[in-house]
């Protein structure tokens, strides 16, 4: 703020209008040093007052602040108030809401998919899928849906550990001592639900008269069926490229017959997980990353071809090699998959076949769009 010259003369004597002069003279050099604007002409600085002027000035303009602060106060709360937040917040959310539905269809809407395709660990043992959760069944759920079905295991060694991670859903109690080369049956009398593990670890024709039965009118067919095999191909036969061919040969044979079954039971094929090749043993050597790739392209190719596979889809479980990409450096003997990787892989197979049925409510993969 400044003040006239004359308001000046009128608050001070002669001597101090001299000072004041003089003070003025040197504050609009300083001024022009460093190049601001001089004051108009006949005034000078509030500062340069007296006491009680100086006290006025500020006082002034603290005022004038507070009337700024109150006024853009104001205004705030003209245009937002509590319910004006509530409403914005309801259509964030909202908002949100459609966005995920809308990407959910635009990508096919089908969770099931991702819990069976894609996901991530979020630390050691937690796999999270793209797109929804995974619910942790305890006991009784995995009874309650399982209750009167049957459920076959169909492979090796692998498809083995599957099978008993599965049926500890159901019955914690059990123990693996099962012939690690021959069938192994399961069951729950109480709610009247069967587990077989079928030991074939080869796809081949045996392989393949054992699914063609299930297709027989008079047979009952599993609920189930979870199958799946490789490496005992490439073992035996020394990673050949002939076995490779043989195998793509059997699989198609397999395939119309999965597919088959597929319109009235749950069908899974199980791609090969890694091996940890460092500690592989001599005899299992050939059995490379590389080997197993090669074998999985051909089931994915094959298993997909088909137009039939459109509706009565066999569901390709890829995530299982996800997982043992992050854990089969913990591999006992680089073959087989540590416990914690294959119980998660067997709570995925509860989520994808009981999530439509028990409907948990925690955003789980698997359920109907509203």
């Amino acid at each position: 703020m400044w003040r006239t010259e004359e308001e000046s003369d009128s608050s001070a004597p002669a001597a101090g209008s001299r000072a004041s002069l003089r003070r003025s003279g040197g504050f609009g050099r300083s001024r022009q040093r460093r190049g601001l604007p001089l004051p108009p002409a006949g005034t000078q600085c509030c500062p340069a007052a007296p006491a009680r002027s100086i006290a006025h000035c500020c006082h002034g303009g603290a005022k004038m602040a507070a009337l700024a602060y109150t006024l853009g106060k104001r205004e705030i709360n003209y245009y937002f108030s509590v319910r004006s937040a509530k409403v914005l917040a309801l259509g964030a959310v909202l908002l949100l809401t459609a966005c995920h539905a809308a990407s959910r269809r635009y990508r096919g809407g089908d969770t099931c998919e991702y819990l069976l395709s894609s996901g991530r660990f979020l630390g050691e043992k937690v796999w999270q899928p793209h797109s929804c959760m995974m619910h942790k069944y305890k006991n009784s759920e995995a009874k309650n849906c399982l209750i009167d079905k049957r459920v076959v295991f169909l492979g090796d060694s692998r498809i083995r550990q599957l099978f008993y991670s599965f049926i500890k859903l159901i019955n914690p109690q059990v123990r693996e001592e099962g012939n690690k080369h021959g069938n192994i049956p399961f069951e729950d009398k109480s709610a009247s639900i069967k587990v077989d593990f079928l030991w074939y670890p080869e796809v081949n024709g045996s392989m393949r008269q054992r699914i063609k039965s299930w297709t027989e009118s008079s047979v009952a067919k599993p609920h189930i069926i979870v199958a799946g095999a490789a490496t005992w191909s490439i073992k035996i036969h020394n990673g050949s490229n002939e076995a490779l061919t043989q195998y793509k040969i059997n699989i198609t044979s397999i395939a119309p017959l999965l597919e088959k079954l597929a319109k009235n039971s749950d069908v899974y094929w199980v791609l090969q997980d890694p091996v940890y090749e460092d500690i592989l043993s001599e005899s299992r050597k050939m059995i490379t990353n590389e080997k197993i790739d090669a074998y999985n392209e051909a089931a994915v190719r094959i298993l997909n071809s088909s137009s039939r596979n459109s509706k009565a889809k066999v569901k390709v479980f890829s995530v299982s090699k996800l997982i043992a990409q992050e854990t089969i450096m913990k591999s006992a003997d680089g073959l087989h998959l540590p416990e914690s990787s294959r119980d998660t892989n067997a709570m995925i197979l509860m989520n994808v076949y009981c999530n439509k049925i028990m409907k948990p409510i925690d955003g789980s993969c698997c359920q109907p769009q509203p």
